[in-house]
């Protein structure tokens, strides 16, 4: 039972997703920070001043917690943006080598039928 638990655990698929998790997690403290730190204090400062709360978070009308839902799909809306892009660019990248032009055709059958008939009625 160990050695086989060794085995799962040592394919590539299992390490790259471990790889791929803890890299999401960095990615997404990264895209917290771009959107609390720097989208939200740029574009809404005016807005969340007008309402009386110091961050998206706090804003409550009538006790619902609707700053902290817009927060989250600021948040939401720029991690699909930034994923966008990386995969656009990591596409650009795996572009395959186009073909090899292909030889030039020969004459069709049916060509080849009209020469030979017209070579035997000269």
């Amino acid at each position: 039972m160990f050695k086989e638990f060794k085995n799962f655990i040592m394919k590539g698929n299992v390490i790259d997703l471990a790889v791929a998790v803890i890299i999401g997690g960095a990615f997404g403290k990264i895209i917290n920070s771009l959107v609390e730190d720097i989208i939200t204090p740029l574009l809404l400062n005016p807005t969340l001043e007008a309402a009386g709360v110091s961050s998206i978070e706090e804003w409550a009308p009538g006790g619902v917690l609707l700053g902290k839902f817009i927060a989250a799909i600021l948040s939401f809306l720029v991690i699909a943006f930034c994923l966008f892009l990386i995969i656009k660019s990591v596409n650009k990248l795996n572009k395959p080598e186009p073909a090899p032009p292909a030889p030039p055709a020969g004459p069709t059958e049916t060509e080849l039928l009209i020469e030979i008939r017209d070579l035997l009625k000269k």
